[in-house]
């Protein structure tokens, strides 16, 4: 089968590396276009990007397909097929439509629960006990097609959105050979979408990536894994006027009954800095940062930058 491959992200690069494994004529990988990224802001690609110049595919990253030329040298291709996996961009009717049997999506979520950008962070965060990744023929809708094969795996307590989105990643990546063979076979028969338990998983405001310590300990873990490692759970110190954000890499909650308000730091043992929930229990913090500072265990920040006990995180 001629195929056309569109991801971005390090999610994406197992599901390619298994089509390049299997021997699939790759016709164009699409991308999105460098993107400045580290301290100097230098122009970086994309994970998909590198992988495919390091296996001699042809790399194509246009900013949009508004452009009639860019549609056209898409339809060009007279692909069979076109696999998208994290690729970026709403793709119109136009390249939908182009391939001979349109484009297929692996997403991470048991569709409808968690249509959109970012349902590995956002399961984690509700406290979800089961996820999965299931491959779907696209349509205009935001992840509204038909569902051809699934997985269900569980969601650990201690998973975060990096050891998750890993097992996702390659569980899609297996789907992607069985999927194509039941296609070439004539043997896939698409399942329509639930009408019920529709949930969307919007992308993550900086604002809502920050920590609320009114709520109970499990939910405060929830949100420090889900966000881990991007784009962070963060939580303000204030300290002589001025507002310090220091990002929590990990934690988990401790025994012990908590007297004092959410978010007061009541001291620190071999558990972390532990600090007062909403639920009368306790959070510890076992790894943080805070501003231009690489991540540290919570014994080495202390010692280099003590918290003192009453003090609050707002």
């Amino acid at each position: 089968m001629r195929l056309i491959f569109m991801g971005t992200p390090a999610f994406a690069v197992p599901s390619l590396a298994t089509l390049v494994a299997s021997g699939y004529d790759i016709a164009a990988v699409y991308t999105q276009p460098p993107r400045p990224s580290g301290r100097g802001y230098k122009l970086t690609p994309s994970p998909i990007h590198d992988f495919a110049d390091a296996h001699g595919l042809e790399v194509r990253h246009p900013e949009n397909f508004k452009d009639t030329g860019e549609r056209e040298a898409f339809a060009a291709l007279e692909a069979d097929v076109a696999i998208v996996v994290a690729y970026g961009l709403i793709l119109p009717k136009a390249i939908l439509e182009a391939p001979t049997n349109g484009c297929l999506n692996v997403h991470g979520s048991l569709l409808p629960r968690w249509r959109g950008a970012a349902p590995i962070q956002r399961a984690i965060m509700a406290g979800d006990a089961v996820t999965g990744v299931q491959v779907m023929q696209m349509e205009k809708g935001l992840d509204t097609g038909p569902v051809l094969l699934s997985e269900t795996i569980p969601i650990a307590d201690d998973d975060t959105a990096a050891s998750l989105g890993e097992r996702l990643a390659h569980l899609g990546a297996d789907l992607l050979p069985r999927v194509l063979g039941a296609l070439a076979r004539g043997g896939l028969t698409p399942r329509p979408q639930a009408e019920e338990g529709v949930v969307y998983a919007h992308k993550i405001t900086a604002e809502e990536a920050k920590i609320d310590w009114s709520q109970d300990a499990a939910q405060v873990d929830a949100h420090v894994r889900g966000l881990t490692p991007v784009p962070g759970a963060w939580t303000p110190l204030v300290r002589d006027d001025k507002t310090i954000r220091l990002k929590i890499k990990s934690g988990h909650p401790t025994n012990g009954p908590a007297t004092e308000a959410p978010g007061t730091v009541m001291g620190a043992d071999g558990n972390g800095i532990i600090v007062a929930t909403g639920d009368n229990a306790a959070y510890a913090i076992t790894h943080l940062q805070r501003p231009g500072k690489a991540a540290q265990d919570a014994d080495s920040f202390l010692r280099g930058w003590p918290i003192t006990p009453g003090e609050r995180f707002a």
